[in-house]
């Protein structure tokens, strides 16, 4: 009863423990979740890398000012005319939108005309290289790229910000807090801006690990609302007039261009659907285009994107795939991604999911490890670390849903560790449990296998097939007499009960319980035990033997001699934990415990030392020394039962043999009625056999009754009125 309660008591501190797991983990999650993210963010990184290379849009375009572009024209900055002369090269070969990942905000020192009023000389008819790359981006779709300061502050003019042909319609707002807002701006030179078509800002802002994961499609700047390059060449080359963000309680859901719905995170920011590693688009030397060696199909009807891959440029940036991924490539990702409405993103209800989530994994986790075997609870868990796995990269790559992996992960460690320590708690203190309910009840062996395989120990009951061993000293109250003083009789049990105790316990019983001068035994409980019947019936053997040894002892110490009578059944009873709630023990209990109890019973009558049912009998594997006893009704039993006496252990010797073979052909007269025929047989046994003279005189007494009062129907039994 004692481990019925503490089994679910562990079950309800198990789960109170799942209960804490699940606060604390939100807890966390609501207060540190900038400190964990980048964890989640690293395992889908490893999604990406895991799903490798994906097609990119034949629509993008990336003209590379690349290391090849500069060991020919020179280092960077290039004279401005150059990058006109690309520009229009691109804008005659049918670009669809040329946009700039670079920020032209001081004027070009190479200039004929900036030299010449340098050192001041007259400057009227030479070239000025701002302004020609000026008119060739007036005359051909090109929108120039700005960046944001968001930690120093600038000072622009209203009129001297970056205009846009389009109207920004913020949609429901109720809060600036979620979109990004800069400090401070560096744009291009007023020559270039206002001779632009438009413009667009390129900041990538990196997470904190530095991985580039997200790009902001909006960001507000003195109270204005600025598109980002990507967005507004998308914007451009559609010929939309209007940019929509539309806004819920929670932040903004996503921007709306034209047709194109776009998700975004609450701030704003796009996660980008990397394609794969750099160079994944299709790229075109610098070089090639200013000398008009590239094919025209190339960049026909295409968005061209001007940036650069050289290393001394630094515009490298880390991606999921690379640690020196091209900045300029990160916008081309995002516009394929629009494009092709290819998104992920983190809806605004993703917090519950992750909620829901950390609660299912925490309950999981925990009844799987509560309820199943250590092997199955580690394959268990393992799996649901694959599944979970597997059920993110599916909602990141085909349902385009970002999720937080991380807190869920967590949750499942905690849970893991606490339950750990939880169960090595609980383990601890059920094998204090074990020891206390059988240290002295079974063998050290015996021991072992409990605390190895705690849940093969059933403490609320079952039924099992078990041996049952029951001895008694024979005329106690005369042994007690002879002995005098109570301590004296204590001393002289003691002295009994030590040896026979630890003679069942060698043979892997089970010490049920000392009933005055009496023992209680089983086996096959509370662990299995093939073969229990001959497990008890040598113990009973060996306590025969034993007790001839004491018997000697005590002799020689004047001490009155010990005689015992043991009774063994076999049968479907009851073990477990029984008694009140204050006070129990693991024992057994049904009619075959009764039977056995009675049989120890018999041995007087029959002057026999041990006596089995025909229960135990059917079972015994080794070699005894046996002789069928008797038929026998016992009280309160209806059903007879043959009884059996084991003598010893092997076979017997030719003389007892002889005897044994002369009684069984007397009990086989008896129990076919012939009451004379086993009269003689057994009085000649009475007359040569010195080793079983009261079960001979059974018989003959028996028989002469028998005689005198012919049974009807006599079919062998003998009914017992008295225990």
């Amino acid at each position: 009863m004692k481990k019925f309660f503490f089994k679910y008591k562990k079950i309800v501190i198990n789960y109170l423990i799942a209960l804490f797991i699940i606060v604390f983990t939100i807890f966390l999650y609501l207060n540190y979740y900038n400190n964990f993210a980048n964890f989640g963010n690293k395992i889908r990184d490893l999604m990406f890398v895991e799903r490798g290379v994906q097609q990119a849009s034949s629509d993008i375009v990336i003209v590379d000012i690349d290391e090849k572009s500069l060991a020919k024209i020179g280092q960077w900055p290039w004279s401005r005319d150059i990058l006109a002369q690309m520009v229009y090269n691109l804008a005659e070969s049918g670009a669809g939108v040329i946009g700039f990942d670079i920020v032209f905000a001081e004027s070009d020192n190479s200039s004929p005309k900036k030299i010449a009023d340098k050192y001041d000389i007259p400057s009227e008819n030479l070239p000025n290289y701002d302004e020609i790359f000026a008119q060739a981006v007036a005359n051909t779709p090109t929108i120039l790229g700005y960046v944001f300061d968001f930690d120093n502050p600038t000072n622009f003019d209203k009129e001297k910000l970056p205009q846009i042909p389009a109207i920004v319609i913020e949609k429901n707002k109720k809060s600036d807090d979620f979109i990004l807002t800069s400090k401070g701006i560096v744009q291009n030179l007023d020559i270039l801006q206002d001779n632009s078509y438009s413009s667009g800002f390129f900041n990538v802002i990196p997470d904190n690990d530095g991985v580039s994961r997200s790009v902001p499609l909006v960001i507000k700047y003195k109270d204005y609302i600025y598109p980002s390059l990507g967005l507004e060449m998308i914007r451009a080359a559609l010929g939309v007039k209007k940019i929509t963000i539309n806004y819920s309680e929670l932040g903004i859901e996503n921007v709306q261009l034209g047709d194109l719905t776009i998700p975004t995170d609450r701030f704003g920011r796009l996660f980008i659907n990397y394609k794969g590693p750099k160079k994944t688009y299709k790229y075109l030397s610098a070089v090639d285009i200013i000398d008009k060696n590239f094919d025209k199909s190339f960049v026909e009807g295409k968005y061209i994107l001007i940036g650069t891959s050289a290393s001394g440029l630094l515009d490298l940036r880390v991606s999921p795939f690379d640690t020196a991924f091209v900045g300029v490539e990160v916008h081309a990702n995002m516009i394929d991604n629009i494009l092709n409405q290819d998104f992920i993103y983190r809806p605004l209800w993703a917090e519950a999911v992750d909620f829901a989530i950390i609660i299912a994994v925490v309950f999981v986790l925990t009844t799987v490890l509560i309820f199943t075997s250590p092997l199955i609870a580690s394959i268990s868990s393992i799996s649901l670390l694959v599944i979970l796995y597997y059920i993110y990269r599916h909602l990141l790559f085909h349902e385009g849903l970002v999720f937080n992996m991380i807190f869920p992960l967590l949750a499942f460690m905690f849970t893991l560790i606490l339950n750990l320590i939880s169960n090595y708690f609980f383990e601890t203190k059920q094998k204090e449990l074990i020891k206390a309910k059988f240290a002295k009840k079974v063998s050290p062996s015996v021991m072992e296998d409990l605390i190895k395989n705690p849940d093969e120990l059933s403490m609320e009951g079952k039924e099992k097939f078990i041996t049952i061993f029951f001895s008694d000293i024979r005329d106690f109250t005369t042994l007690s007499e002879a002995m005098g003083s109570p301590k004296a009789l204590i001393e002289l049990l003691n002295e009994y009960m030590t040896p026979m105790v630890d003679i069942i316990i060698e043979h892997k019983g089970t010490v049920d319980k000392f009933i005055g001068d009496a023992i209680m035994a089983y086996w096959n409980a509370p662990n299995d035990l093939p073969n229990h019947e001959d497990f008890a019936v040598s113990a009973a053997i060996k306590q025969i033997h034993a007790l001839k040894d004491l018997n000697v002892k005590l002799k020689n110490e004047k001490k009155p001699p010990i005689d015992i009578g043991i009774g063994i059944n076999s049968g479907l009873s009851t073990v477990g934990e029984m008694g009140s709630f204050g006070r129990s023990d693991y024992t057994v209990i049904g009619d075959p415990v009764n039977l056995a109890s009675r049989l120890e019973g018999l041995n007087k009558p029959y002057g026999s030392h041990i006596i089995i049912s025909e229960f135990t009998k059917a079972n015994l594997k080794n070699d005894y020394i046996i002789r069928d006893l008797d038929l026998v009704r016992v009280k309160g039993k209806k059903e007879p039962v043959n009884i059996f006496q084991v003598l010893d252990f092997g076979v017997a010797d030719d003389k007892l043999k002889e005897f044994i073979d002369i009684y069984h052909e007397a009990l086989k007269f008896y129990r076919s009625s012939n009451f004379t025929e086993s009269k003689e047989l057994f009085e000649q046994l009475l007359k040569d056999d010195e080793s079983a003279k009261t079960l001979y005189s059974v018989y003959i007494d028996r028989c002469n009754h028998y005689i005198e009062n012919p049974p009807v129907d006599f079919d062998g039994v003998f009914t017992f009125t008295t225990k």
